[in-house]
């Protein structure tokens, strides 16, 4: 069954991905939008990109390994996992066309619905009787590496690990609700290493609770609303410290994210969550965390972790347990549109000329942005670099921004490099930014602080006129669409010298 899905799955992608090429157009209003989980996987299940694996899959590198190798196919439902009751999925958003029918949305409408959850804030509204809270275990009666099936995902991971959680935490200074995703490394029967990385909210946070001599409530939601995974993948200028994910979770559904309030912590949990993690992070105490095989495709070395201490776990009935590879697709995968957005929403505003960008899988959809210009005159040469700079400002981990017009296809590489080849010189075309900030996973960088670089493949207004790529006629007749069946095309070559 598996590999019928998998198989049904490639068939499917050249015909999505011919539809995925065309130009960006203004979507229809989408009014509000069904983002839950488990409607997100009824709906994978409905367009044939949900694969069950009913034969039982070992917790311990099996179901990871079966994850990286089917990740540019179907999500995969492992219903047997050894030792464990719960089932895992994963490659929920591994691939552009998963992550559209997660959301029941074309690329063209799930962009408008994430730049609506960037431009709106809608407060969360109180929900009664939670699903989330159907099952609940407190203090005394958690076993995490017994209860919850947690993956050991890379041979040279240090443990199991929780990757597909949504830490909320609200701020103890400024009182604003965060919503983040870090992996936690479980270390006890009720305790988890939380991985911070620089810069992020959540360590601000904790700094100002450690400050303030406290622990910091927190609830981790595995397998949660898509709308909020969305939100909490959103980086840069366009979620800055001030802003509640929670709220921009409601502005892409156009409707209230209904929560509730934890069993054990001061903290808000989405209603409709598959499994619920709530605790306290200590302050100032930490753990040897690590190391990890990260979205970079390199491990990441142990090291210091603060700690926390788990208070309660709390599920829906008969939950699913939400499992992303750290180094597969759908860790990238999962912020390709979202990014994709954010640079638009970015840029836009400064230099309207920008037509459309794509973030391409060799940059890890995260890396490398490609934008394309639509120039109307002189006045605009020159722009596209402006363009560069401001997205280079918003979303500090992009190190290389490919600039073309819009006669190329930017969601095709082989129409990027084709740009590349024929209209970029490095001599005049090529920028070269040292001395900024990055992702501190980029290992030629300096903690992070490396050089960026702008590739403009665009050309001078003035200048189209040599660079008007060749066109032919359309053939007449259908015996061309005969010549491609099978072996026609011999006849066909023979009939026609």
């Amino acid at each position: 069954m598996l590999s019928e899905a998998v198989a049904r799955a490639a068939r499917e992608r050249s015909e999505q991905e011919r539809e995925r090429q065309r130009p960006v157009t203004a979507a229809e209003p989408i009014g509000v939008l069904d983002t839950g989980f488990r409607t997100a996987l009824s709906r994978l299940d409905r367009a044939g990109l949900l694969a069950r694996v009913s034969r039982t899959v070992d917790f311990d590198l099996e179901a990871a390994a079966m994850m990286k190798h089917h990740d540019a196919g179907a999500a995969l439902l492992f219903e047997s996992v050894k030792d464990h009751d719960i089932p895992v999925v994963g490659n929920v958003f591994a691939t552009p066309e998963s992550s559209e029918a997660a959301m029941g949305l074309d690329r063209d409408r799930l962009r408008a619905a994430l730049a609506r959850g960037i431009r709106t804030d809608i407060e969360p509204a109180a929900a009664s009787d939670p699903p989330a809270q159907q099952n609940v275990w407190r203090s005394g009666e958690i076993d995490l590496g017994a209860q919850l099936p947690v993956l050991k995902h890379a041979p040279g991971d240090g443990g199991r690990f929780v990757t597909a959680g949504v830490l909320i935490v609200r701020d103890p200074l400024t009182g604003v609700r965060n919503a983040s995703f870090h992996r936690l490394q479980l270390i006890g029967g009720d305790e988890v290493a939380v991985k911070i990385d620089h810069g992020r909210h959540l360590g601000r946070a904790l700094d100002h609770a450690v400050e303030m001599g406290q622990d910091l409530p927190v609830a981790v939601c595995i397998g949660t609303d898509v709308a909020l995974i969305y939100a909490a993948s959103t980086m840069g200028a366009l979620m800055p410290e001030s802003r509640d994910e929670l709220c921009a979770a409601g502005g892409c559904r156009g409707a209230p994210l209904p929560v509730a309030p934890g069993v054990s912590q001061d903290v808000d949990v989405p209603a409709d969550t598959e499994i619920v993690l709530e605790g306290v992070i200590r302050a100032g105490e930490s753990v040897t965390e690590g190391p990890f095989g990260e979205f970079v495709g390199y491990a990441s070395p142990a090291g210091p972790a603060p700690t926390m201490h788990v208070t309660a776990v709390t599920a829906r009935d008969e939950p699913v347990y939400h499992a992303i590879n750290g180094a597969g697709r759908e860790t990238i995968v999962l912020r390709k549109h979202v990014l994709e957005v954010a640079a638009l929403e970015a840029v836009r505003p400064v230099t309207p000329i920008v037509s459309d960008v794509c973030m391409p899988p060799g940059g890890l959809h995260r890396f490398h942005l490609v934008m394309a210009l639509s120039k109307r005159s002189e006045r605009d040469n020159g722009m596209g670099r402006n363009a560069a700079l401001a997205a280079f400002g918003a979303l500090k981990d992009l190190n290389m921004i490919v600039l073309v017009d819009d006669d190329i296809d930017l969601h095709d590489p082989d129409d990027v490099a084709y740009a590349l080849a024929t209209r970029f010189d490095a001599a005049s075309d090529l920028v070269v930014l040292p001395g900024m900030r990055g992702h501190e996973y980029v290992r030629t960088s300096q903690a992070g602080v490396g050089t960026k670089a702008i590739l403009d493949a665009s050309v001078p207004f003035e200048s189209r006129a040599d660079f008007e790529r060749i066109s032919f006629a359309a053939p007449s007749g259908d015996e061309l669409d005969a010549a491609y069946s099978g072996t026609t095309v011999l006849s066909w070559l023979g009939e026609h010298p």
